[in-house]
């Protein structure tokens, strides 16, 4: 295993652990795959690396990491119950899918249908029309998330359908791109009444709902839009304003932050804002968005 690869191991193994304990895990089922999430600067491209590991070797060791999960976890807390990993959460990414894109629809599809009967937020599941899963291309090199879905979503049943969504399309089509390419969700599939603020057991309810749509489309962009999305997948406490220009880790994908649409609706001024991250996100893609507008 490579110095880069074996960093990105440890550090997908710490965000595990630091997410148990942020959930008040007590034991974990042995599954193939488990959650693991936490806000972690990404490396740029080209500067050394300066991410470490707290209490590891400074020698490069091999290591698998199930057998050092399996190692901060005592017998006792292991509950054996094979099932489907993605009912509870899942490691991020540190190695890109080998899924076709119709493996990856039919997976998302048997998640989606998992979500339409999910009952774990009363308010929400007795007040919502139906639940908002995602759409897009299950292959996408970009994933969009979001907050949680508002009246036009609660009713069509596809996530930023409303005037934000519209927005975000215009956003989409200044980039040189289609919606379709593009796979879209939220942090939460049901609307809050009142279209209020998703509560943290909320988030917490439907996050690996969120893991599983990650996993499946494993994206090598994902772009958080608001401080809702930003804080929920990255466990960061910062406005958004502080964690935009630069780029964090989820696994093997470069996450990027930035205004959300209906801020924009808000806050007409801040659209520049938002236009100059969607540069360097491209730019980092190898794209010039600034030649195509010329």
């Amino acid at each position: 295993m490579s110095e880069p690869d074996q960093r990105r191991t440890q550090r997908a193994v710490r965000q595990l652990l630091e997410s148990w304990q942020r959930a008040g895990v007590t034991h974990v089922k042995q599954v193939e795959q488990t959650a693991s999430v936490a806000i972690v600067p990404a490396e740029e491209p080209s500067a050394p690396s300066t991410v470490s590991t707290p209490n590891a070797s400074t020698a490069p060791v091999e290591t698998d990491p199930q057998e050092t999960v399996a190692a901060a976890v005592t017998p006792s807390q292991i509950q054996q119950e094979p099932e489907d990993s993605r009912k509870d959460m899942s490691v991020p990414r540190t190695t890109k899918s080998k899924l076709n894109k119709g493996d990856r629809q039919e997976q998302l599809d048997i998640v989606a249908a998992e979500v339409s009967q999910c009952q774990k937020c009363p308010e929400l599941a007795s007040t919502r029309t139906q639940t908002v899963f995602g759409v897009g291309n299950p292959r996408a090199k970009i994933m969009f998330v979001g907050e949680a879905p508002g009246a036009d979503e609660d009713k069509q049943g596809e996530p930023f359908v409303g005037r934000a969504g519209k927005l975000l399309d215009k956003i989409i089509e200044a980039c040189q791109m289609k919606r379709s390419e593009i796979y879209i969700a939220n942090i939460l599939r049901c609307r809050p009444p009142g279209n209020r603020n998703p509560s943290d057991q909320e988030a917490a309810n439907c996050r690996g709902y969120l893991d599983a749509q990650i996993e499946i489309v494993d994206p090598d962009y994902i772009v958080c839009w608001g401080s809702v999305a930003a804080k929920n997948l990255l466990h960061s406490e910062l406005p958004i304003g502080k964690m935009r220009g630069k780029f964090y880790e989820y696994g093997r994908a470069r996450v990027l932050c930035t205004y959300h649409p209906s801020y924009l609706l808000r806050n007409p001024s801040a659209k520049k804002n938002v236009w100059d991250d969607m540069i360097y996100l491209f730019q980092d893609m190898g794209i010039d968005l600034k030649a195509t507008q010329k």
